[in-house]
């Protein structure tokens, strides 16, 4: 199992290129089963994620192929209709491939998710809906049984419990081809579920959205068409958060500044310096950190909860107390554990994380938990005396495309080894 040993401290200096969205690239890889004809989905990360759901996707049946970050669709027609769990226990966001298939075809069966630790993130979201349009659903042996009750999925008027990026792309996957139209409320409106739904449109789906209530009226057909990925927010924040906390300067080229509208708004709060130098390239920088007083992780256009672990690293050595309360998730503070190892004073009280000053941070022996706990990690290992080794790097292999190439680039000691 490969580990990376960082030597600290150092201060990010240098220049980025900010790869392709990871959780925008998943779901319009996956909505290629709904439609007809050949594509290519430029700007796709070559990450262990997205190369996993190529080999579920070949699997299956399609002709599909992944080289150079384009992912190149030749057929998306399935012949299996089974997605296994060799392939699906590795990534929890397979369970949106089951809206899609079902939408085109009758039968499927997929095995129960798999992916981060970070919460029960149940699917009876997603099939409540798909009940209410057909589908006959069992859970056996591991697996999720779906079987299309009639010709066509029905429309439905649904509003979901609760704000959930899944459920909402996989029914409203599943409503582009089905009998009607169908009115979703309560919907995640991220950057990734509405390039989703450029991607759809592009296609030929018919979706209108207005604030968290999208409008799709189903059509007979869809027909591929070639996409080119929104940048990461995501990883872009990471960096950044990097950048703040070890006191840094660095460029980013390919970012979209409005989809980090929020947090960007935090960090300037915090002492964060922007200056653009073009339309898609920005220099970021920081000389004095601030605290911050509290912050709660929100739904978009809120501050993300796939940031909070970077923020709380980031803050381990300012001078005040900060408070940072996660709502999304019920079990993301797993990596806190592991920020204590580099001395990092930390209490947990409920779902709140305060965040003490401390002075002195030292290298540690560490293991990465979760995709963005992992990227956590790395801010304490840069800003700490000394070497810390980074053990389970899968996890960052998942979600941050050449991680240590990037941050080699702006002065960071890091080795990759095995």
């Amino acid at each position: 199992m490969q580990k990376v040993i960082i030597e600290g401290p150092t201060s990010l200096k240098g220049e980025i290129n900010i790869s392709g969205s990871k959780n925008a690239s998943l779901p319009i890889m996956i909505s290629t089963v709904l439609a007809k004809g050949s594509c290519l989905i430029g700007n796709v990360p070559n990450l262990r994620d997205t190369r996993f759901l190529v080999s579920i996707l070949q699997d299956l049946g399609c002709k599909v192929d992944f080289q150079k970050n384009v992912f190149a669709v030749h057929s998306s027609s399935i012949s299996k209709k089974s997605a296994d769990y060799e392939y699906v226990r590795q990534m929890r966001a397979s369970i949106v491939l089951l809206g899609p298939v079902i939408a085109r075809y009758k039968k499927f069966k997929i095995a129960l998710p798999g992916g981060c630790s970070i919460g029960t993130r149940g699917i009876d979201l997603h099939l409540e809906a798909l009940k209410k349009m057909g589908v006959k659903l069992s859970i056996r042996n591991g697996y999720v049984h779906a079987e299309r009750r009639n010709e066509k999925l029905s429309a439905i008027k649904h509003s979901f419990s609760k704000i959930s990026v899944g459920a909402t792309q996989n029914i409203l996957m599943a409503s582009t081809l089905a009998k009607g139209k169908s009115v979703l409320k309560n919907c995640a409106i991220e950057p990734e579920v509405i390039d989703l739904i450029k991607f759809l449109t592009e296609c030929g789906a018919k979706i209108k959205v207005k604030d968290r209530t999208l409008t799709i009226q189903g059509v007979d057909e869809l027909n591929l068409h070639n996409h080119e990925v929104i940048p990461d927010r995501v990883e872009a924040g990471s960096y950044i958060l990097a950048t703040m906390a070890s006191k840094g300067k660095i460029t980013l080229n390919n970012i979209n500044i409005d989809d980090l509208a929020f947090p960007l708004e935090v960090y300037q709060s915090m002492g964060l310096k922007i200056k653009q130098l073009n339309p898609s390239s920005y220099e970021f920088s920081c000389s004095n950190l601030k605290s911050l007083k509290k912050i709660k992780t929100k739904e978009f256009p809120g501050y993300p909860t796939d940031l909070q672990a970077q923020l709380i690293a980031s803050l381990l050595k300012v001078g005040q107390k900060s408070k940072i309360t996660e709502n999304i998730f019920e079990n993301r503070f797993i990596h806190i554990p592991e920020l204590r190892r580099f001395g990092a004073q930390l209490d947990i009280d409920g779902n709140t994380v305060v965040v003490n000053k401390t002075n002195d941070l030292f290298g540690a022996e560490v293991m990465a938990t979760d995709i963005r706990a992992s990227f956590s990690l790395i801010i304490a290992a840069i800003i700490s005396k000394g070497t810390t080794t980074i053990n389970r790097i899968y996890h960052l292999d998942r979600g941050y495309e050449d991680f240590d190439l990037k941050l080699k680039k702006c002065g960071v000691n890091i080795k990759r080894k095995k």
